[in-house]
């Protein structure tokens, strides 16, 4: 009876055990409470509540104009929010979070240079350090390992300016992995590249959120490359923002809502998605 109970006891203890590294896995990492966001004197959007967990693959969809960008600004900490609070890893965002792994739509570093790929992802490491300084032995082997978690590693030795737009984005993306970040913040990737590049680029985006564990929030137009990996959608339109699975917001109603017109969302036989009825508007914030 005694052994009995000792294994019992064994078994719950594992499965309390085996609960708490769950609920650590899928730790909540972003929280927004009646958030809005502009700029003094203009509010672009407001009211909106989200979280994302760890783990999670979230895309930021909306027309051009909407304020999708400005939802990564204040998760960077380079923006406040209007009203309302956002905060991350529960705690208000700042400026140069190394635990937040970003590919901005404009990258600083021109791909018309000769710079190497491996050099490139080497540099990610420069904030870290008072001067020039040589990468140290567990730099490299740290940019070595975001390169071959993208599948570049072939790429580590061709400069930028051989590369295709998609190979680009690969480096770009192993630049952001490279101080093994919990948050990945990627500024429309997909823009520029055909529906093929565009496509291998979220599997891979996937593939990384999957094996590290890691948040992904991904600004985008078209919604349909990532419909098969996404785990949440934040659609921000006409002043505000709807959240949840997409199963939840691309539907007519929600979006009609949205939009406070009525928006039909129609599905072909392989699951894409088009939206009828919206009027797109020009320049992005």
């Amino acid at each position: 009876m005694r052994s009995i109970r000792k294994h019992l006891d064994s078994d719950r203890q594992n499965m309390a055990d085996n609960k708490m590294v769950t609920d650590s896995m899928r730790k909540e990492v972003v929280l927004a409470e009646n958030l809005a966001a502009g700029y003094p004197g203009k509010t672009v959007w407001k009211d909106a509540n989200f979280s994302f967990e760890r783990g999670e693959f979230v895309a930021i969809i909306g027309p051009n104009g909407a304020g999708k960008t400005l939802l990564m600004r204040m998760l960077l900490g380079l923006q406040q929010p209007i009203h309302g609070t956002i905060k991350i890893f529960n705690t208000q965002p700042k400026r140069g979070n190394p635990r937040i792994g970003y590919v901005p739509q404009r990258h600083p570093i021109d791909r018309d240079t000769n710079i190497e790929c491996f050099e490139l992802v080497k540099l990610a490491f420069s904030g870290k350090r008072w001067g020039l300084g040589l990468p140290s032995k567990a730099e490299q082997k740290s940019a070595l390992e975001a390169l071959e978690a993208v599948g570049a590693a072939e790429l580590a030795n061709q400069p930028l300016n051989a590369l295709s737009g998609g190979e680009l984005q690969r480096i770009f993306l192993a630049e952001a992995l490279v101080s093994n970040p919990e948050i990945l913040l990627l500024d429309e990737p997909l823009s520029n590249l055909d529906i093929r590049r565009a496509k291998e680029l979220v599997q891979l985006i996937n593939k990384v959120v999957r094996s590290r564990n890691v948040t992904a929030l991904l600004v985008a137009h078209d919604i349909n490359p990532l419909l098969p990996f996404l785990d949440k959608v934040v659609y921000i339109a006409n002043g505000k923002a709807a959240t949840g699975k997409p199963e939840e917001v691309l539907t007519s109603e929600s979006l009609t809502a949205l939009y406070g017109v009525h928006i039909e969302v129609i599905r072909d036989s392989r699951g894409n998605v088009a939206i009828i009825g919206i009027e797109d508007h020009h320049g992005d914030e």
